[in-house]
Protein backbone atom coordinates (compact mmCIF):
# COMPACT_ATOMS: atom_id res chain seq x y z
CA UNK A 1 0.00 0.00 0.00
CA UNK A 2 1.78 2.79 -1.45
CA UNK A 3 1.20 6.29 1.03
CA UNK A 4 3.00 9.28 1.74
CA UNK A 5 5.30 9.14 4.47
CA UNK A 6 3.56 11.86 6.31
CA UNK A 7 0.57 10.06 6.93
CA UNK A 8 2.51 7.94 9.48
CA UNK A 9 3.06 10.94 11.48
CA UNK A 10 -0.30 11.48 11.32
CA UNK A 11 -1.87 7.93 12.19
CA UNK A 12 0.29 7.69 15.02
CA UNK A 13 -0.84 10.76 16.29
CA UNK A 14 -4.75 9.27 16.20
CA UNK A 15 -4.15 6.60 17.23
CA UNK A 16 -2.76 7.67 20.60
CA UNK A 17 -6.66 9.35 20.74
CA UNK A 18 -8.05 5.61 21.37
CA UNK A 19 -9.39 5.82 17.88
CA UNK A 20 -12.27 3.07 17.51
CA UNK A 21 -10.82 -0.19 15.76
CA UNK A 22 -13.41 -0.67 13.25
CA UNK A 23 -14.34 2.81 11.84
CA UNK A 24 -16.67 2.08 9.04
CA UNK A 25 -16.85 4.57 6.59
CA UNK A 26 -14.82 8.56 6.33
CA UNK A 27 -17.00 11.17 5.23
CA UNK A 28 -15.32 14.05 3.23
CA UNK A 29 -16.92 17.68 3.75
CA UNK A 30 -17.08 20.10 1.28
CA UNK A 31 -17.72 23.70 1.14
CA UNK A 32 -20.53 24.88 3.61
CA UNK A 33 -21.38 21.16 4.11
CA UNK A 34 -19.79 20.72 7.59
CA UNK A 35 -23.46 20.86 9.14
CA UNK A 36 -23.13 17.08 8.59
CA UNK A 37 -21.21 16.74 11.82
CA UNK A 38 -24.08 18.03 14.24
CA UNK A 39 -25.80 14.19 13.11
CA UNK A 40 -22.49 12.38 14.60
CA UNK A 41 -23.61 10.97 17.85
CA UNK A 42 -20.51 11.10 20.84
CA UNK A 43 -18.09 13.31 18.66
CA UNK A 44 -14.59 13.60 19.51
CA UNK A 45 -13.10 16.50 17.48
CA UNK A 46 -9.40 17.35 16.64
CA UNK A 47 -8.27 20.87 15.02
CA UNK A 48 -6.13 19.72 11.90
CA UNK A 49 -3.84 22.10 13.69
CA UNK A 50 -2.92 20.20 16.69
CA UNK A 51 -2.44 16.71 14.21
CA UNK A 52 2.05 16.78 12.96
CA UNK A 53 2.33 17.13 9.47
CA UNK A 54 -2.06 17.53 9.00
CA UNK A 55 -2.50 20.73 6.38
CA UNK A 56 -4.72 23.38 7.62
CA UNK A 57 -7.48 24.27 5.18
CA UNK A 58 -7.88 28.65 4.89
CA UNK A 59 -10.84 28.50 2.66
CA UNK A 60 -13.63 29.90 4.15
CA UNK A 61 -16.84 27.19 5.06
CA UNK A 62 -13.82 24.77 5.83
CA UNK A 63 -13.92 24.24 9.68
CA UNK A 64 -10.61 22.25 9.58
CA UNK A 65 -11.72 19.75 11.97
CA UNK A 66 -11.55 16.41 11.97
CA UNK A 67 -14.64 14.38 13.84
CA UNK A 68 -14.34 10.59 15.36
CA UNK A 69 -18.13 9.19 15.79
CA UNK A 70 -20.97 7.26 15.65
CA UNK A 71 -23.76 7.42 12.81
CA UNK A 72 -26.74 5.03 13.92
CA UNK A 73 -23.81 2.92 15.81
CA UNK A 74 -21.65 3.07 12.44
CA UNK A 75 -18.03 4.18 13.60
CA UNK A 76 -16.97 7.12 11.37
CA UNK A 77 -14.56 9.93 10.59
CA UNK A 78 -15.44 13.34 9.06
CA UNK A 79 -13.14 15.55 7.76
CA UNK A 80 -14.92 18.56 8.27
CA UNK A 81 -12.87 21.09 5.61
CA UNK A 82 -10.52 19.90 2.68
CA UNK A 83 -7.53 21.02 0.70
CA UNK A 84 -7.22 22.69 -2.06
CA UNK A 85 -3.87 22.63 -4.64
CA UNK A 86 -4.89 26.41 -5.34
CA UNK A 87 -4.19 26.98 -1.42
CA UNK A 88 -0.76 25.85 -2.40
CA UNK A 89 -1.21 22.34 -1.10
CA UNK A 90 0.75 19.68 -3.18
CA UNK A 91 -1.67 17.22 -4.80
CA UNK A 92 0.06 14.82 -1.95
CA UNK A 93 -1.61 16.77 0.64
CA UNK A 94 -4.87 17.66 -0.78
CA UNK A 95 -5.72 13.81 -0.96
CA UNK A 96 -4.51 13.62 2.59
CA UNK A 97 -8.03 12.46 4.41
CA UNK A 98 -8.27 9.52 1.50
CA UNK A 99 -4.70 8.16 2.64
CA UNK A 100 -6.04 8.52 6.68
CA UNK A 101 -8.79 6.37 5.47
CA UNK A 102 -7.23 3.95 3.83
CA UNK A 103 -4.56 3.60 6.38
CA UNK A 104 -7.40 3.00 9.20
CA UNK A 105 -8.62 0.66 6.73
CA UNK A 106 -12.00 1.82 6.18
CA UNK A 107 -14.62 0.08 3.93
CA UNK A 108 -16.28 3.76 1.98
CA UNK A 109 -15.75 7.10 1.41
CA UNK A 110 -17.78 9.48 0.82
CA UNK A 111 -16.67 12.62 -1.00
CA UNK A 112 -18.81 15.83 -1.21
CA UNK A 113 -18.21 18.90 -2.95
CA UNK A 114 -20.12 22.61 -3.42
CA UNK A 115 -20.07 22.85 -7.19
CA UNK A 116 -21.48 25.43 -10.18
CA UNK A 117 -23.68 23.78 -12.59
CA UNK A 118 -22.88 23.77 -16.43
CA UNK A 119 -25.63 21.72 -17.39
CA UNK A 120 -28.87 23.99 -18.10
CA UNK A 121 -31.73 21.20 -16.89
CA UNK A 122 -30.14 21.42 -13.29
CA UNK A 123 -31.34 23.60 -10.89
CA UNK A 124 -29.35 25.41 -7.71
CA UNK A 125 -29.98 22.82 -4.59
CA UNK A 126 -29.74 19.05 -6.96
CA UNK A 127 -27.57 17.04 -5.60
CA UNK A 128 -25.51 15.31 -8.07
CA UNK A 129 -23.88 11.97 -7.85
CA UNK A 130 -20.63 12.14 -9.77
CA UNK A 131 -20.15 9.51 -12.82
CA UNK A 132 -17.18 10.74 -14.17
CA UNK A 133 -14.61 13.70 -14.55
CA UNK A 134 -12.57 16.18 -16.56
CA UNK A 135 -9.21 16.74 -15.69
CA UNK A 136 -8.53 19.06 -19.02
CA UNK A 137 -5.31 17.54 -19.43
CA UNK A 138 -4.25 18.85 -15.93
CA UNK A 139 -2.38 17.12 -13.82
CA UNK A 140 -4.16 16.01 -10.87
CA UNK A 141 -2.27 13.35 -8.64
CA UNK A 142 1.08 12.50 -7.66
CA UNK A 143 4.05 11.63 -9.83
CA UNK A 144 5.42 8.53 -10.33
CA UNK A 145 2.06 6.16 -8.74
CA UNK A 146 1.40 3.08 -10.72
CA UNK A 147 -1.46 3.73 -13.63
CA UNK A 148 -5.03 2.79 -12.62
CA UNK A 149 -8.49 2.77 -14.23
CA UNK A 150 -11.37 5.50 -12.74
CA UNK A 151 -13.79 2.68 -10.84
CA UNK A 152 -16.02 5.16 -9.52
CA UNK A 153 -18.76 5.18 -12.32
CA UNK A 154 -19.66 1.53 -11.58
CA UNK A 155 -21.52 3.15 -8.04
CA UNK A 156 -23.74 5.49 -9.95
CA UNK A 157 -27.09 3.44 -9.69
CA UNK A 158 -26.30 2.18 -6.45
CA UNK A 159 -25.88 5.66 -4.74
CA UNK A 160 -28.46 7.22 -6.68
CA UNK A 161 -31.27 3.91 -5.79
CA UNK A 162 -30.02 4.69 -1.63
CA UNK A 163 -31.36 8.12 -2.64
CA UNK A 164 -34.40 7.13 -4.03
CA UNK A 165 -35.27 4.87 -1.70
CA UNK A 166 -35.32 8.21 0.63
CA UNK A 167 -37.66 9.94 -1.40
CA UNK A 168 -34.91 12.42 -2.70
CA UNK A 169 -33.96 12.98 -6.39
CA UNK A 170 -30.57 12.86 -7.79
CA UNK A 171 -28.84 14.17 -10.64
CA UNK A 172 -25.91 12.33 -12.06
CA UNK A 173 -23.28 13.70 -14.15
CA UNK A 174 -19.93 14.99 -15.10
CA UNK A 175 -17.46 17.21 -12.76
CA UNK A 176 -15.19 19.40 -14.29
CA UNK A 177 -12.18 19.83 -12.56
CA UNK A 178 -10.24 23.17 -12.36
CA UNK A 179 -7.53 24.78 -10.23
CA UNK A 180 -8.98 28.08 -9.93
CA UNK A 181 -9.53 30.10 -7.26
CA UNK A 182 -10.75 32.49 -9.21
CA UNK A 183 -14.37 31.46 -10.92
CA UNK A 184 -14.39 30.29 -14.47
CA UNK A 185 -15.03 32.24 -17.44
CA UNK A 186 -18.18 32.44 -19.79
CA UNK A 187 -16.18 31.28 -22.45
CA UNK A 188 -14.35 28.94 -20.34
CA UNK A 189 -18.02 27.45 -19.38
CA UNK A 190 -19.39 27.34 -22.96
CA UNK A 191 -16.26 25.22 -23.59
CA UNK A 192 -16.62 22.99 -20.54
CA UNK A 193 -20.26 22.56 -22.14
CA UNK A 194 -19.56 21.20 -24.79
CA UNK A 195 -16.88 18.80 -23.68
CA UNK A 196 -19.71 17.35 -21.64
CA UNK A 197 -19.31 18.69 -18.05
CA UNK A 198 -22.60 19.02 -16.14
CA UNK A 199 -20.42 20.69 -13.07
CA UNK A 200 -17.43 22.38 -12.22
CA UNK A 201 -15.63 22.45 -9.20
CA UNK A 202 -11.71 23.03 -7.36
CA UNK A 203 -11.56 19.81 -5.63
CA UNK A 204 -12.36 16.37 -5.49
CA UNK A 205 -11.13 14.84 -8.85
CA UNK A 206 -7.87 14.17 -6.95
CA UNK A 207 -9.31 12.27 -3.58
CA UNK A 208 -11.70 10.55 -6.36
CA UNK A 209 -8.04 8.98 -8.37
CA UNK A 210 -6.11 8.08 -5.19
CA UNK A 211 -8.94 6.44 -3.61
CA UNK A 212 -8.98 4.35 -7.09
CA UNK A 213 -5.31 3.76 -7.06
CA UNK A 214 -5.68 2.64 -3.31
CA UNK A 215 -9.12 0.74 -3.88
CA UNK A 216 -11.01 2.54 -1.49
CA UNK A 217 -14.53 2.00 -2.44
CA UNK A 218 -15.88 5.68 -2.90
CA UNK A 219 -19.17 7.70 -3.39
CA UNK A 220 -18.75 11.56 -4.69
CA UNK A 221 -22.04 13.77 -4.26
CA UNK A 222 -22.01 17.72 -5.48
CA UNK A 223 -24.25 19.83 -4.17
CA UNK A 224 -25.25 22.60 -7.11
CA UNK A 225 -25.06 25.63 -5.35
CA UNK A 226 -24.62 28.27 -7.97
CA UNK A 227 -25.64 27.88 -11.64
CA UNK A 228 -21.65 28.80 -13.66
CA UNK A 229 -21.17 31.99 -15.19
CA UNK A 230 -22.88 33.12 -18.25
CA UNK A 231 -25.92 30.19 -17.30
CA UNK A 232 -27.69 32.84 -15.73
CA UNK A 233 -26.99 36.80 -15.34
CA UNK A 234 -26.35 36.90 -11.76
CA UNK A 235 -23.01 37.60 -10.14
CA UNK A 236 -21.30 34.28 -7.94
CA UNK A 237 -21.09 34.77 -4.51
CA UNK A 238 -19.57 32.63 -2.00
CA UNK A 239 -22.98 33.29 0.06
CA UNK A 240 -24.71 31.95 -2.02
CA UNK A 241 -23.10 28.47 -1.25
CA UNK A 242 -24.27 28.97 2.37
CA UNK A 243 -27.10 29.86 1.76
CA UNK A 244 -27.96 26.49 -0.98
CA UNK A 245 -26.02 24.80 1.81
CA UNK A 246 -28.09 25.38 4.65
CA UNK A 247 -31.43 25.26 2.18
CA UNK A 248 -30.38 21.66 2.02
CA UNK A 249 -28.46 20.20 4.73
CA UNK A 250 -31.13 18.27 6.26
CA UNK A 251 -31.46 16.44 2.84
CA UNK A 252 -27.76 15.97 1.89
CA UNK A 253 -27.55 14.17 5.60
CA UNK A 254 -30.63 11.88 4.94
CA UNK A 255 -28.42 10.46 2.05
CA UNK A 256 -24.96 10.41 3.68
CA UNK A 257 -26.20 8.62 6.64
CA UNK A 258 -27.79 6.39 4.31
CA UNK A 259 -24.60 5.97 2.16
CA UNK A 260 -22.64 5.15 5.64
CA UNK A 261 -24.87 2.30 6.34
CA UNK A 262 -25.59 1.31 2.80
CA UNK A 263 -23.29 1.74 -0.19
Amino acid sequence: MELPDFTDEIIHYLKQKELPSNIEAAVILGSGLGTFTDHIENPFLVSYEDIPSMPVSSVEGHDGKLIIGKINDHPIIAFSGRFHHYEGFSFEQTATPVYISKALDVNKLIISNAAGAINTSFSVGDLMVIEDVIRNNLSIAPRGRKQHRYLHHQYVNRIRKIASDLGLITQQGTYMYVTGPNYETKAEIRAFRTMGADAVGMSTTTELFEAARLELKSAAISLITNMSTGVTGDKLDHKEVKATADARKEDFARVVKALIQKF
